[in-house]
């Protein structure tokens, strides 16, 4: 038995365009739109896509006959077609009737070209979810009309929030199986503003729908008269969702590559994450802190005066300089900070819970560091979004915690710049990708030095920090810093225990001894007991 649907033709789409810098305004132009589709499991995510390809005619007849026979074979509605068998490609999919893996489609009306990604709702498949969140531009968070929110609707509202879509559309599905009632749509709409209100959404639209059956995807649905919005898909293709302007200042390029083809080049290629470069202007290479200019911009057609973000470039300057990949290329007058030091959001997506003192490896852009978990600040508890005290993260928990490099790395706020302030740490052992990372809003540009300690020594610390210090490069900057307080930190040992002793020659033997045991012990507490090292462990502290 065939499917009981009419078979359509693609309808003739332009190729999908690049997004316009000006942003998404998408009224009466081919703009793209990236969204992902989301929320708990059995929503019926992937049941929507299949729907909204169909009815945008991006189905081909092939792909129906073959519908036609998985749905009889894996499907899950009967006789009927299962539009679900449409993006849930991998047999694991199909046998379990779940999504695993994120499913990119492209599809495209008459008013505007689409990017979608499905992705799973099972709470072991988080960190694909996120993946696919961290490019797009809105969210369709689905909702059992039958079960209303629940924990992974929360959890998946609240990644969308963190990676930074600011757009929202609840598409409150299986009205059908509610009888379309509108008291239970207004009711999962409250509950939704209520849950939500401090993730800061620019706007949340609600739209109910029935996926399975098509009602209110591309048309007005007469079974819900009730609801005088526009139907999904006319939605979407009209929704205005402008991306943040960049910039023409604070220029920075993660070089990517060092291009040296012959013995008289050496260019530095990427592509630049912020701001514009022209030939001449002063950059510097962080985090060695050297300063040059620029002798000549190259792009895809040959030599041009200028390049702006986005654009992928190779730069060449008039000063020999050692320069490799994971370096930057700085506007020299909006230098960016440099950091050993910094807090982070983490969702946690390993198997092994987080600790405190635990040891990984991180990726930020190009750059590549060894990162300790200095601390956990606390964690957020899924259902008001409250931050809890916490010992560790588990899988799929999210939390605020401070990390500390073996080297130097430039990083931004994730809310001022993704490219910049968004990372991933990963097991140094098995390369298992272990958390996704976003750059607190603590960490200012321009603020080098360590984050605040708490205590008196801590404070003490930190004045010893901005004392000295304040001129030269950030690497010799935070040379400076170490220095300084190991000497400061001495000196005052010293004084302590000649007031209490009176001898020279044991006071000074015991600063010494602090000095070269202190880091020792300290690795060694972080080693074996994987926590965070006590304020007396500190490195050169002193007592």
């Amino acid at each position: 038995m065939g499917l009981a649907v009419e078979k359509k033709r693609p309808s003739a789409a332009a190729p999908l365009p690049a997004n316009d810098a000006s942003g998404l305004t998408g009224v009466g132009q081919q703009s793209l739109l990236r969204f992902i589709t989301c929320g708990s499991v059995d929503d019926g995510k992937s049941t929507l896509i299949g729907r909204m390809l169909y009815e945008a005619g991006a189905v081909f007849d092939d792909q129906l006959s073959a519908l036609d026979s998985d749905s009889k074979k894996f499907g899950t509605q009967g006789a009927a077609p299962d539009f679900a068998l449409l993006v849930d490609g991998l047999s694991a999919e199909r046998e379990q009737g779940i999504t695993i893996d994120v499913a990119y489609r492209y599809f495209a009306t008459e008013k505007r070209s689409f990017i979608v990604a499905d992705t799973p709702g099972h709470e072991q498949y988080t960190r694909n979810m996120a993946t696919g969140a961290s490019t797009a531009d809105l969210a369709i968070i689905l909702i059992d009309a039958r079960k209303g929110l629940l924990p992974q609707t929360r959890r998946h509202s609240f990644i969308v929030s963190l990676v930074g879509v600011r757009h929202v559309v609840v598409a409150v599905n299986k009205m059908d199986l509610v009888g379309y009632d509108e008291a239970v749509f207004q009711r999962i709409a409250a509950d939704y503003r209520e849950a939500v209100k401090s993730l800061g959404f620019a706007s949340v639209h609600f739209i109910p729908v029935s996926a399975r059956d098509g009602e209110n995807v591309m048309r007005p649905s007469k079974a819900m008269p009730w609801h005088d919005g526009p139907a999904l898909l006319p939605f979407l293709e009209t929704v205005a969702v402008a991306e943040a302007a960049r910039g023409e200042d604070g220029f920075a390029l993660p070089v990517q590559w060092v291009n040296r083809p012959d013995l008289d080049f050496r260019g530095y290629a990427g592509t630049p994450v912020r701001g514009r470069i022209r030939v001449g202007d002063p950059v510097t290479v962080l985090p060695s802190g050297r300063q040059s200019k620029v002798a000549r911009v190259i792009g895809a057609a040959g030599d041009t005066s200028n390049a702006a973000a986005g654009q992928a470039v190779t730069l060449t300057l008039t000063e020999e300089i050692d320069i490799s990949r994971g370096d930057l290329l700085v506007a020299t007058d909006a230098p960016l900070p440099v950091r050993r030091e910094l807090k982070a959001k983490l969702l946690w997506t390993g198997e092994r819970a987080m600790l405190e003192g635990g040891q990984f490896a991180l990726k930020l852009g190009t750059q590549a560091v060894n990162a300790t978990v200095e601390t956990l600040h606390h964690s957020i508890d899924i259902e008001g979004f409250k931050p809890v005290p916490a010992q560790s993260l588990l899988m799929n928990g999210i939390g605020l915690a401070t990390l500390r490099f073996d080297r130097p790395l430039v990083a931004l706020p994730y809310d001022d710049s993704r490219e910049l302030g968004g990372f991933i740490l990963f097991d140094r052992i098995s390369n298992e990708t272990v958390a996704f990372g976003f750059v607190a809003a603590e960490a200012r540009p321009g603020r080098d030095e360590p984050l605040p300690e708490e205590g008196a020594l801590g404070r003490a610390r930190q004045a010893a920090i901005r004392l000295v210090g304040r001129r030269g490069t950030p690497e010799r900057r935070l040379w400076w810093s170490t220095v300084s307080w190991r000497v400061l930190s001495t000196a005052g040992l010293f004084a302590a225990a000649f007031a209490l002793t009176g001898r020279a020659d044991l006071s000074g033997a015991l600063a010494l001894g602090d000095i070269a045991l202190r880091p020792s012990l300290r690795a060694l507490h972080a080693h074996l007991w994987r926590k965070h090292p006590s304020a007396t462990l500190r490195d050169g502290a002193g007592i």
